[in-house]
């Protein structure tokens, strides 16, 4: 018996069940970090956490995401160049572009006007092999935003990127998705591909007055199908 009164197997039993108790707790709010990826309303944008490395750049030789490293690429491929204009004729949007770093918080930093969309910097150039990501907002300060009928867009879409190079990139739309926040797929969106791939990401879904953002991202899927240069 201890001072306390309480052998030493019964204390023991309670300090096991008391750190797994501890580490159910820790795992459960590691998880919720892990896959919350929200897009507060009306500027915070998905976070970017886990983007991979992988094949280096063919122009640069720089590590950057997109197919591992031995896959075989599919489709056509550009050297890296940042992209300076996105028009979706579609949705009738010609916009400038901007670069987007991450946050403290490992959130990506958003444009600060209404119209501006932004390429996350940290991810491929549109037209480079991966996944190039660019966001902007469905509203802004009041004001319906360039990405505020992102939603609309179809299979067949044209989205067309001019690029600082001189050249221009040609996607089609392949898919347009809708997630809940607290699911948002950072693999499909950021990870690893064979190919040139955009993603275009926005709000979406009912607006939260208890949260102050909306509940839903849309993401737009085009692959690289042809190319321009002036």
């Amino acid at each position: 018996m201890t001072d306390g009164g309480t052998s030493p197997t019964t204390g023991d039993r309670r300090t096991r069940f008391a750190l797994l108790a501890v580490t159910a707790v820790l795992a459960i709010i590691g998880a919720a970090l892990l896959t919350t990826a929200a897009l507060r309303h009306p500027s915070e944008l998905p976070r970017a956490a886990g983007v991979p490395t992988a094949a280096p750049d063919a122009t640069t030789g720089a590590p950057r995401p997109g197919a591992a490293a031995g896959e075989l690429t599919s489709g056509p491929l550009m050297a890296t160049s940042p992209p300076t204009r996105i028009s979706i004729p579609a949705l009738q949007v010609t916009v400038p572009v901007i670069g987007l770093g991450q946050q403290s918080d490992g959130s990506m930093q958003v444009p600060t006007d209404a119209k501006t969309v932004g390429w996350y910097t940290k991810a491929p150039t549109p037209g480079s092999l991966g996944p190039a990501v660019l966001a902007g907002h469905v509203d802004y300060k009041k004001q319906p935003g360039t990405f505020a009928h992102l939603a609309d867009l179809t299979s067949g879409d044209t989205i067309t990127i001019a690029r600082e190079d001189g050249s221009t990139a040609f996607f089609t739309v392949t898919a347009t998705e809708r997630y809940a926040k607290d699911h948002f797929p950072s693999d499909a969106v950021y990870g690893p591909i064979n190919h040139a791939g955009l993603r275009l990401i926005t709000c979406g879904g009912d607006f939260d007055t208890t949260a102050g953002h909306y509940r839903d991202n849309i993401v737009v899927y085009a692959t690289l199908s042809h190319t321009d240069r002036s």
